[in-house]
C-alpha cells in the first residue's frame, strides 16, 4: 500500500468518525452545560442530576440519528471492502 493512499484512507476514517460522533457529543455537551449552570444557580450538588439528563439525551440522539450514523458507517466500510483489490 502506498503511503499517500494510507494517509488518504486515514483522513477519511478520522473525518467519518468526527462526523458520526459530532451530533451525540454536541447535544450531550449542551445538556451538560445547561444542567451545570442550573446546579450553580440553585446550589444543588447532586451527582445524578448531571448524569441522568445526559444519558436520556444521548439515548434520544442515538434513536433519532442512529440510522443515519449506521448508514454512513456501513457505507464507508463497504467502500473500504469493495476497494481492497485496488489497495495492493
Amino acid at each position: 500500500m502506498r503511503p499517500d493512499l494510507a494517509l488518504q484512507l486515514l483522513s477519511e476514517l478520522l473525518w467519518n468518525a468526527l462526523i458520526i460522533s459530532a451530533p451525540l457529543l454536541a447535544v450531550t455537551l449542551v445538556v451538560g452545560l445547561i444542567v451545570s449552570v442550573l446546579q450553580v444557580v440553585t446550589q444543588i450538588q447532586e451527582a445524578s442530576l448531571t448524569f441522568v439528563p445526559k444519558i436520556v439525551t444521548a439515548v434520544v440522539v442515538l434513536v433519532v440519528c442512529g440510522p443515519w450514523m449506521l448508514k454512513r458507517l456501513v457505507g464507508f466500510s463497504a467502500s473500504l471492502i469493495a476497494n481492497i483489490p485496488s489497495y495492493f
